[in-house]
């Protein structure tokens, strides 16, 4: 293995805010409808078993949270 040779750009530290932010996922659940998307139900589909997985997986870290919080 080859270490990277250059400059090493220093970790930007995330603010609370940030470390919670729902930015690809919000917009995933509330973004408006695209008139240039392919209207398929395969791909209905495929988005509708995404966010229903997406829902059940933070249920499940808040679940988690909350069994070891209490």
């Amino acid at each position: 293995m080859e270490k990277e040779s250059g400059t090493s750009t220093p970790k930007k530290k995330l603010t609370f805010k940030e470390f919670f932010s729902l930015g690809e996922v919000g917009g995933y659940f509330f973004r408006g409808k695209d008139p240039n998307r392919p209207n398929n139900i395969n791909l209905k589909m495929m988005h509708g078993v995404n966010k229903i997985s997406i829902v059940i997986f933070l249920l499940g870290v808040l679940y988690i949270i909350l069994r070891r919080l209490l």
